[in-house]
């Protein structure tokens, strides 16, 4: 039975359509979930004082890592690790696990199940309204000049006289942390370390996710 409690680090490869066996098509992206390795294990009975597995992903060269960060990753006898994320868990799901152990996506994960995705949205850089906050723009008829694209009034008059937080205005677009809720495993593959969930992931091909168990994925019983 598939693990609930923790996540696991991975990698979006991209987007793709497949067909059940009803001939379904539907969008999914392939995420890449590599085995992850156990670099640390904190309970809540140790100095750090709560639960949570530190979980490494990937290699890299040696000597394009610092000192520092070689540390983990002699503990454990491994390669340098690409990302090292920590994810929480119950302190009865971290007494199941070692520093060093690798840990597979078929022993965390199952097909049918709601898991969420972490990611980093792709960074858009400085946008106007039309782009950042999908504004219509202002009229183009006669006696209008030069008002089509702007986001027009920001502030109130004298009272109290400041444009309130959260003003819809230009600013820097994505690349921020976003999370996806409730999406579907439609297949695992196993031999490739492969893992199919239907619907659009955060973050451009190659980026870096966490998929976990889904927070909201199962709806409690109304009470009659």
């Amino acid at each position: 039975m598939a693990n609930e409690q923790i996540g696991l680090l991975g990698r979006k490869l991209g987007m793709t359509q497949i067909f059940d066996e009803a001939g379904v098509v539907s969008a999914v992206t392939i995420l890449e979930v590599q085995a992850n390795t156990v670099v640390q294990v904190k309970t809540t009975a140790t100095k750090d004082g709560y639960a949570a597995l530190q979980l490494g992903y990937g290699s890299r060269k040696e000597s394009r890592v610092t000192k520092a960060a070689l540390g983990p990753t002699n503990k454990v006898g491994a390669r340098p690790f690409r990302l090292i994320r920590e994810i929480r868990v119950s302190d009865a799901a971290a007494a199941t696990y070692t520093a060093g152990q690798q840990i597979a996506v078929s022993s965390v994960f199952a097909v049918k199940q709601k898991v969420d995705v972490v990611g980093n949205s792709k960074g858009r850089g400085f946008a106007g309204v039309f782009k950042r906050w999908n504004f219509s723009g202002f009229k183009r008829s006669h006696g209008v000049h030069e008002y089509y694209r702007h986001g027009g009034s920001i502030g109130t008059r004298l009272t109290p006289g400041m444009t309130f937080k959260g003003v819809k205005m230009p600013g820097r677009m994505g690349g921020k942390q976003k999370t996806i809720q409730n999406l579907v495993i439609v297949r695992i593959d196993e031999e490739r370390n492969l893992v199919f969930v239907r619907g659009g992931v955060p973050g451009p091909d190659g980026s870096y996710i966490v998929i976990r168990a889904a927070v909201k994925g199962k709806t409690p019983r109304r009470r009659k």
